[in-house]
């Protein structure tokens, strides 16, 4: 459902202002953070919007872990209930695939961490393979991977990403064809992957191509999140 709700433009307007919003908090501007303020609850498409943009509707929360995880205010109750519709309104069917998968136990696995313990719960974690992280192609791999890079977050310590950590010359490889074919949210996606990593050859050059990669982008706000992301968790692109 999240890659398919993309294309629909009342959606895709909302996932871009919010996308800026996390974008700007992550660069340090705009004062503080909140979901439900960057997302009102009342918005139709905001389940929807909370879902495409997974673990990165929640990540600025993960700069300051200690305040994410304090008491309950008005604010984290809202988010609580943004965050709950997503899960509930768009849970993974039988046929779903792994990257509907992987981005629905990302937003999970960040809930959990990120916002104050829920008194009712939430849903519980769906089952997703992980044996293609070994066994894809490098293609294909490049082209997952881009698609979840919501994960690569702190504290979202996923089997995914321990997979993905042992392919990181295919990832490599996965950015340096996105840059060439000017597929700047995939060449992000893979940015931020290769940043949370500890082996990147210097030869890639993964500093200097983050930062071209969002001067070329334009005005793409989930780019800039990816490139946000990367410089400040990662400390590079900045």
């Amino acid at each position: 459902m999240a890659e398919q709700a993309q294309g629909i433009s009342p959606l895709s307007a909302v996932v871009a202002d919010v996308a800026q919003g996390v974008a700007l908090a992550l660069r340090g501007g705009g004062g503080s953070y909140a979901l439900s303020d960057v997302l009102p609850p009342d918005e139709a498409v905001a389940p929807a919007a909370v879902r495409v943009l997974g673990a990165d509707a929640l990540a600025p929360y993960a700069l300051d872990r200690a305040a994410a995880t304090g008491g309950a205010t008005d604010r984290t109750t809202a988010d609580r209930a943004l965050v709950r519709a997503a899960l509930t309104a768009f849970a993974p069917g039988a046929d779903a695939s792994e990257v509907s998968l992987w981005s629905y136990r990302g937003l999970l696995a960040a809930a959990r961490a990120l916002l104050p313990a829920d008194p009712d719960g939430w849903p519980p974690e769906p089952p997703a393979a992980t044996a293609w992280t070994a066994t894809d192609p490098w293609p294909k791999l490049a082209h997952r991977a881009s698609q979840l890079a919501s994960l690569a977050l702190p504290g979202l310590d996923t089997p995914l990403a321990a997979g993905l950590a042992e392919r990181t010359d295919d990832l490599a490889r996965g950015f340096v064809r996105a840059v060439r074919r000017r597929d700047w949210l995939q060449a992000a996606g893979l940015g931020r992957w290769l940043a949370s990593a500890a082996d990147v050859p210097d030869t890639l050059g993964l500093d200097s191509g983050l930062v071209f990669v969002r001067q070329m982008s334009g005005t793409q706000p989930r780019v800039a999140l990816h490139v946000a992301a990367a410089a400040r968790f990662y400390g590079r692109g900045s």
